[in-house]
């Protein structure tokens, strides 16, 4: 099986290392000094204390690839529309689109029984243009559990996890998925198939379209937001309003609310991506993460004025720090 990594940043760095180091046919897709690094020395990946290098091919043109049989997407959710058509380049009839995104993917509706089937999620995918350049057919979801880093270029420093779930949106066991299923545990990774992925999708977002926000607007840590009796109960207020839509969508929590916050909690003093970005000037995922579950709020009539003060508050503080557009 050929398989692209495009976004080949921390987290694809780390899976397609993984991959490599099994035997798997990897292609990277990265630019700037990282792409130099990997192309002059290979990936270095630290992870348990072990350092690992492998020797995958790494360009910088999705063209030069070639296509694929499945290509790996882990990008941030903002930048998937620039990206889209260079994807586009490695697609044949029959690629699979692993997409490794946070928030609502552009995909949500496709294939979903109801009377919101096949609706373009306009947050994440203004005008449609993801839906007909990445066909919805193509793309099975993943969610992403492990933590990584880029410490310099072609470094790749393995923080914790090593689970990526993955899930057709019909909710099959596809042997495409099965495959993939296949391939990522022979590489030593844990990656079950879920019959109902956007159940799990939305397990990750509840946390994420909260604590994501409040840390940019704070520069609070995960356990100061989840901890503090006030920070807790305004996560708490925004957790309720986006679980009445996702139930709304027909989605079922498998944890509950309250243990989701003490999850967060134990991961301590974890600055959030959003934090992160903003601190160093990076466009930030706010639409991906919270935007699209207040437009999902409005599709299914739930009223969400908590989500909706937290969104127009962080898009103002990253639109000053130049990390939003205006």
């Amino acid at each position: 099986m050929k398989v692209a990594v495009f976004g080949a940043g921390a987290i694809g760095g780390f899976l397609g290392a993984k991959l490599a180091a099994a035997g798997a046919d990897i292609t990277f897709v990265a630019r700037g000094p990282h792409l130099a690094a990997m192309q002059a020395r290979g990936v270095v990946l630290l992870s348990a204390g072990e350092r690992l290098t492998v020797r995958p091919r790494c360009v910088a043109d999705a063209a030069e690839a070639g296509v694929q049989d499945a290509i790996v997407v882990t990008l941030k959710a903002h930048s998937l529309p620039a990206a889209a058509p260079q994807i586009a380049r490695m697609m044949g009839p029959d690629t699979t689109l692993v997409m490794g995104i946070n928030g609502v993917p552009y995909w949500y509706f496709y294939g979903l029984e109801g009377p919101w089937r096949d609706r373009r999620v306009a947050s994440v995918d203004p005008g449609g243009a993801l839906w007909k350049l990445l066909p919805p057919s193509q793309a099975i979801g993943c969610v992403v559990y492990p933590a990584a880093e880029v410490v310099e270029p072609g470094v790749i420093e393995h923080i914790y996890g090593d689970r990526f779930s993955l899930g057709e949106p019909d909710g099959s066991r596809s042997p495409r998925i099965e495959a993939l299923s296949h391939l990522f545990v022979a590489a030593g990774l844990k990656a079950p198939v879920r019959p109902r992925i956007r159940d799990e999708i939305w397990v990750k977002l509840w946390g994420n379209l909260c604590f994501n926000p409040l840390s940019a607007l704070t520069g609070s840590t995960l356990d100061r937001l989840a901890t503090r009796p006030d920070l807790r109960a305004l996560c708490r207020a925004m957790m309720l309003e986006a679980q009445a839509v996702a139930e709304a969508l027909g989605v079922k929590f498998a944890v509950s609310l309250e243990r989701r916050i003490d999850g967060a909690a134990e991961v301590g003093a974890h600055r959030t991506s959003m934090l992160q970005d903003l601190e160093r000037g990076r466009p930030m995922e706010i639409d991906a993460l919270l935007g699209a579950v207040v437009e999902l709020g409005g599709v299914t009539g739930h009223a969400m004025p908590i989500c909706e003060a937290v969104l127009a508050l962080v898009r103002e503080r990253a639109r000053l720090a130049g990390c939003y557009p205006e």
